[in-house]
């Protein structure tokens, strides 16, 4: 049974660790839901006060932060199998193609993300050239890493969100 109670068992997925024990793990974490948040903030933002960025509408604004934040973290995991890769390359032409990997990663990452968005929203939504899009996928990172520190909450960790508040 989930953590969440037979309410979010559909919402759970179970997982495997190394020691072989089994645990659930939510589809969406409260921490995926502020990165959300997040990200529909520093969209609005820069549509607001950059001309290259549009977003019509507040709904639009809102699906493009979910599309980001899909996106965002399909390539962080890409990424994390590139640097392993990277890091268990015993050779010096291992090492060079994959940090070749890890840079094609990077740049083509930023045109899958100006391709889906044009797929999913057409001119509705527009982030931009590839200059624009990177400057708004950084300050979408900081932003979140902010608020995860803010929060208190580890980068990396998919547990809910805290405030350590000293009880008086």
């Amino acid at each position: 049974m989930c953590a969440g109670g037979p309410a979010c068992q559909d919402a759970c997925v179970t997982a495997e660790h190394e020691d072989g024990t089994a645990r659930r793990r939510r589809w969406l974490s409260p921490v995926d839901l502020v990165d959300v948040f997040v990200y529909v903030t520093v969209l609005n933002l820069a549509a607001e006060y950059f001309p290259l960025i549009i977003a019509e509408t507040f709904t639009l604004s809102l699906l493009t932060a979910v599309l980001l934040k899909v996106i965002l973290e399909a390539v962080v995991w890409v990424k994390d199998r590139v640097k392993a890769r990277f890091k268990a390359a015993t050779t010096p032409v291992g090492k060079v193609l994959a940090g070749l990997g890890l840079w094609a990663l990077l740049i083509s990452s930023k045109f899958v993300v100006l391709e889906l968005v044009a797929l999913f929203f057409g001119n509705s939504v527009r982030l931009g050239g590839f200059f624009a899009v990177t400057g708004l996928i950084l300050v979408l990172m900081f932003a979140r890493a902010g608020v995860r520190k803010l929060l208190g909450q580890p980068q990396g960790l998919d547990e809910p969100l805290h405030l350590d508040v000293p009880q008086p």
